[in-house]
């Protein structure tokens, strides 16, 4: 099939208008939507991105979408346990690791999203330091800490990691996404010295010159990837959506193009179905198979 995003979004208000005339009138309902489904994810600026996309995407199929914003622990559980039906944010083989060691006989890895996910330590291109080996040269230039996210992220566990590893004489301060970003740019601004906890896809690295620090010691692993992890039973319960799911797949420039618009202003949910209408012929492809 070749049927537009914009035909279906048409289609979805149709039955939509015609379920309030039938309910208006007396007569039978018709259902506008194929059941509900329950995307959980963490406050990144990616996987907000892509859980925006996808209920974008399922909405026009026809589903009926709810989500839930957790701690990265809670959403693995959360799909296990079956109290949500999936997420889009499984960073593996190294960042979650810990995570689908632990659940996975109760969740479905329902296949890879977007390839060559990346996580290190980083800081301003103008910045001297170019290795973690060095970071502790440069202790009074960074103030002694590395600007983290929220204390359960992957990417933090493996900078505590590093930090051991490097015998660094740094502080981890945790925070979360915002809260790193913000003081990454108050930095930049005053062009000062700023290490955080940095992974591509991530809007900063399009909006500002930054560099990831050589890791020889590989404390953060090689190249990641974004896995869908869904609830047991999902594919039984809800076909199509469980297809459309695992069809899902796109690349780091399709995720830094939707960040980048929420980034400078636009809705979450605006600047995703803004990116689904421009891109008809991929998202029908996840759609339709």
């Amino acid at each position: 099939m070749t049927t537009s995003v914009l035909t279906h979004r048409i289609r979805t208000a149709s039955v939509a208008l015609l379920a309030g005339v039938g309910l208006a009138t007396g007569g039978s309902a018709i259902a506008a939507d194929k059941g509900t489904v329950n995307l959980s994810y963490v406050e990144w600026a990616s996987t907000v991105a892509s859980t925006e996309v996808m209920k974008a995407v399922l909405e026009d199929a026809g589903y009926d979408v709810k989500t839930s914003s957790l701690t990265a622990a809670a959403m693995w559980q959360s799909v296990a346990t079956g109290d949500t039906d999936a997420f889009l944010a499984g960073w593996l083989p190294v960042t979650h690791e810990d995570y689908y060691a632990k659940l996975k006989d109760d969740v479905v890895d329902v296949g890879v999203s977007l390839e060559g996910a990346k996580l290190g330590m980083v800081v301003p291109e103008y910045s001297d330091v170019d290795s973690i080996a060095d970071m502790n040269d440069h202790v009074d230039s960074f103030d002694g800490k590395i600007t983290g996210i929220d204390p359960g992220a992957g990417v933090m566990r493996l900078t505590g990691k590093t930090v051991e590893e490097y015998d660094l004489d740094y502080d981890l301060v945790s925070g979360s996404g915002a809260t790193m970003t913000a003081a990454l740019k108050t930095a930049i601004d005053n062009n000062e010295d700023i290490a955080v906890t940095g992974w591509t896809p991530h809007w900063m690295l399009a909006r500002w010159d930054l560099k990831f620090l050589d890791d020889p010691k590989e404390t953060y692993g090689g190249a990641e990837q974004i896995h869908t992890i869904a609830r047991q039973g999902l594919k039984d319960d809800l076909p199509g959506a469980y297809a459309i799911l695992e069809n899902f797949e796109w690349s780091s420039d399709d995720m830094n193009a939707v960040m980048l618009m929420q980034e400078e202003g636009d809705d979450p949910s605006a600047a995703a179905e803004k990116w689904v209408d421009e891109h008809p012929d991929m998202v029908n492809e996840w759609i339709d198979g």
